[in-house]
């Protein structure tokens, strides 16, 4: 019996190598997977405010954009091909590196910001699920919204919002609890709907205001560039903005990656982050600048110019319009959420318990967290400056990456113990000083202090958006030195 529960106390059939079967990723299920990370109100805002509001030069944006996504590419292929070529997810792998016990905990890290950000951005989904009830109600009785019933609140939150939240976090569990073969379908569903909704809402746009719109962005684009000390650090910030927003799933990329068919897929499909950030873009830029014309705005006034889609919407008179967009919006957001929230938490919960959890148990311990993450986010918070913190714990990602990528490809060149992996037996090959691997926890703690120091330090946060690279680095270097003696 003893025998028997050490066999399987490290084992969960969710994250166990994968059956060769469902190997079947191709590269047109990682373009998808890229245009979802892109497809977000923060990306749309993000990229416009870039190229449209900021005093920077077209092509110092563009260039700065292209060589941060060459940096995800190269960092992406790097993690992805461990998964890849040995089926497991990223926390799973942890434990080769930092020992059976150490992944766990420092696995869960991943977790908790991926739990804290689900929570959050299901409070910001509901917000579309509000307007669509809210413009339902008007259109039925115009007096019915200001009847008491809603018109009160409980945690900042009335009637309407608290049914909203609810069917949402409802709708989330119901969808995504279920296995791979679900999420694949709902990526490349997403992926595809969310471009078509892009290019019809241009359409729609280009179709009366065409001439306007490309004579403005025409406008943007400054060929007039000069090397100057300035130039570089725009560059510099551009680039490292840029790989900030896309830096939340590259630790976890092994997640998606261990179901590619082969590395020559896998890579082909990452290079696709490329073409998805110029396609992105280029519709962000032309959608926004079209949206400015049709309200009678010109680029003079560019420091007043919206580039948050909902805040586009919501000037426009058009209640079918805004429904269509909202239904674009409700998808685009519900898949980031999937990829870059649910999924990562859910591994590492598997990992955590694996012989305790379920696709279904594990979603469930995410729905009640988050829902109080999301009950608390308004009134209380938001409010206390909880994202530094929030930001000191994603300050590991970038050390556990290096060490990872150290330990696999210098220290132990390529070669694993898969048995191993799910053994708590002494003499397993990762169990090393009672499950902790110490050099490699004391690598990650020192990438740690460095990465953590351009939060609280005044003087180095001009170095923030650089603080993935800089931990990881870091950890290396420290691994490194100390594994390889």
């Amino acid at each position: 019996m003893i025998q028997q529960n050490e066999k399987f106390q490290l084992t969960n059939w969710e994250i166990v190598s994968v059956n060769p079967a469902d190997k079947n990723w191709d590269w047109k299920d990682f373009f998808c997977f890229w245009a979802i990370n892109v497809q977000s109100i923060i990306g749309f805002s993000l990229i416009a405010s870039l190229y449209i509001i900021y005093d920077l030069n077209f092509f110092i944006v563009f260039s700065g954009s292209l060589f941060a996504s060459l940096l995800v590419y190269f960092f992406s292929n790097l993690i992805g091909n461990l998964s890849q070529k040995h089926g497991i997810p990223f926390v799973v792998f942890l434990r080769t590196s930092m020992g059976l016990s150490a992944a766990k905990y420092f696995g869960m890290l991943r977790g908790l910001i991926g739990i804290f950000f689900f929570g959050v951005q299901t409070f910001f989904i509901s917000k579309s699920i509000v307007y669509l009830i809210r413009i339902t109600l008007f259109n039925i009785d115009p007096n019915l919204l200001n009847k008491e019933i809603f018109l009160s609140f409980f945690m900042a939150l009335n009637l309407i919002d608290w049914f909203a939240l609810i069917f949402t976090f409802l709708f989330q569990y119901l969808l995504f609890s279920k296995d791979q073969h679900l999420t694949k379908k709902l990526i490349k569903f997403s992926g595809i709907f969310v471009y078509f909704g892009l290019f019809l809402f241009l359409i729609m746009i280009v179709s009366e205001h065409g001439a306007v719109v490309f004579n403005r962005f025409n406008q943007l684009i400054d060929t007039n560039i000069s090397f100057q000390k300035n130039t570089i650090l725009q560059f510099i910030s551009v680039t490292g903005t840029m790989f900030a927003f896309f830096s939340i799933v590259i630790l976890n990329f092994g997640d998606f990656s261990r179901y590619a068919k082969n590395q020559k897929e896998l890579n082909r499909g990452n290079l696709t982050l490329i073409f998805n950030l110029i396609l992105f873009s280029l519709l962000s830029v032309l959608i926004t600048l079209g949206a400015d014309t049709i309200l009678n705005k010109n680029l003079t006034e560019a420091g007043k110019l919206l580039t948050n889609p909902t805040d586009i919407i919501g000037k426009f008179n058009n209640t079918y319009l805004t429904i269509v967009v909202l239904f674009f919006i409700l998808v685009a957001s519900m898949s980031t959420n999937l990829i870059a929230n649910y999924i990562p938490s859910q591994n590492t919960l598997l990992n955590f318990l694996p012989n305790k959890l379920t696709l279904k148990s594990s979603g469930f311990i995410i729905f009640f967290i988050s829902l109080f993450i999301a009950v608390f986010w308004l009134p209380l918070l938001s409010q206390i400056g909880i994202l530094s913190f929030v930001d000191t714990i994603g300050a590991f990602f970038g050390p556990i990456f290096g060490l990872m990528i150290c330990d696999y490809y210098l220290v132990k060149k390529r070669i694993i113990v898969n048995k191993d992996i799910f053994s708590s037996k002494p003499e397993s090959s990762y169990m090393y000083s009672n499950g902790w691997h110490i050099k490699a926890v004391y690598s990650v703690l020192i990438g740690f202090l460095f990465s953590a120091s351009t939060i609280w330090n005044i003087d180095l946060r001009f170095l923030q958006s650089y603080s993935w690279i800089i931990g990881s680095f870091i950890t290396y270097i420290t691994y490194y030195l100390l594994a390889s003696r």
